[in-house]
């Protein structure tokens, strides 16, 4: 009897160096960071949300970054502690 040739392993291979790559740029500092690109009322209101949910005092919640774009529309990246100690 014949065992089965094995299967091909180049999409997991891909995945996994894509993954890979994707925590290599993360910053390791143990934060979360989520990045928004909103027009500017709607950016308030995320970030409002964001305090919230994820209160300051607990999770070290902030607005890491933040740059107007044309059009009124603001790009910034919240960053918080993945729970609260």
């Amino acid at each position: 009897m014949r065992t089965p040739a094995r299967p091909p392993l180049d999409g997991l291979k891909k995945r996994l160096e894509r993954s890979r790559a994707e925590r290599e740029r993360e910053p390791r500092d143990g934060f979360l960071r989520e990045t928004f690109v909103l027009p500017r009322p709607d950016a308030r209101l995320k970030a409002k949300e964001w305090f919230e949910r994820f209160p300051k005092q607990a999770y070290w919640t902030e607005i890491e970054s933040w740059f107007e774009r044309p059009g009124d529309v603001i790009e910034f990246t919240m960053r918080r502690l993945p729970a609260a100690d």
